[in-house]
């Protein structure tokens, strides 16, 4: 990694991928007020009071509630949601699933016993999934205020 922020596309591309294999996990009990932004899958059964943003797949377990929106390639939900979902490709709800909110997805997927409550969009319409990534601009600021 350069000193100045000039990474060249490849260490980008490199970075990108040791991201993508990290895996975000909200354990049973833990309550998150805020939102998550990952390249990598994530797996929730806790709570989460924010919005989840994944360009891989997440998944909510039974014990796992959600208040606010998913955007993410793929998603398998057994858990609750209040909230917009958005699946660029696969979304399964499982039979423990409760959504209340509306969904927009490619693919569909519904067990028995499964439950939602809003309207539901399929086919090719579900934008792209941008990741905001602050980090190094953040950490390249930080070293500069503690040059000074």
């Amino acid at each position: 990694m350069a000193v100045f922020g000039n990474n060249t596309s490849k260490d980008t591309k490199k970075e990108i991928i040791e991201q993508s294999n990290a895996e975000t996990r909200i354990g049973k009990g833990a309550i998150l007020d805020g939102n998550i932004q990952t390249y990598g899958p994530v797996r929730l059964d806790g709570k989460i009071v924010g919005n989840i943003k994944s360009k891989s797949k997440v998944v909510l377990g039974e014990t796992s509630s959600l208040q606010g929106s998913i955007l993410a390639q793929n998603a398998e939900i057994s858990g609750e949601v209040k909230g917009l979902i958005e699946i660029v490709d696969l979304l399964t709800l499982k039979s423990t699933a409760v959504i209340n909110g509306d969904i927009v997805c490619n693919k569909l997927i519904v067990e028995a016993g499964a439950v939602s409550n809003g309207s539901c969009k399929m086919g090719n319409m579900v934008k792209e999934i941008k990741i905001n990534d602050n980090t190094k601009k953040n950490a390249h600021d930080s070293k500069q205020k503690q040059v000074v």
